[in-house]
């Protein structure tokens, strides 16, 4: 029977600060990060879309131009389509950060959530 001494036996500490900065404080930190900025993003997004739109409805009154309802609703679902890829591929790659990619994802949405 081979008995290795204590201090050769690799041993995984999953509660070392070591284990825990790299496999869920810095993915977790990263996520926030990312959903903090896509939040924000997001709303710019619809600040300058909302200003474009009342500008449209503007040069409409002044008959500059000529708005269907049928294409400005097919323009907001094309945006919102786009919005949901953008945040699809943002998650997406959060989970590949780490094995689990529990914190990256759950950083996002922390920071989704405080942006």
């Amino acid at each position: 029977m081979n008995i290795q001494p204590a201090d050769t036996v690799p041993s995984t500490d999953i509660f070392s600060s070591g284990f825990l900065l790299g496999n869920v404080g810095a993915p977790f930190v990263i996520g926030l990060a990312v959903g903090y900025f896509a939040k924000k993003m997001l709303r710019m997004a619809l600040f300058l879309g909302g200003g474009l739109i009342v500008m449209l409805f503007v040069a409409e009154s002044y008959d500059v131009i000529d708005i269907t309802d049928e294409k400005l609703q097919y323009a907001a679902s094309a945006a919102t389509d786009v919005a949901k890829k953008s945040s699809g591929f943002l998650v997406d790659r959060l989970t590949r950060i780490t094995s689990q990619g529990a914190s990256g994802v759950g950083g996002f949405f922390c920071g989704f959530k405080m942006g």
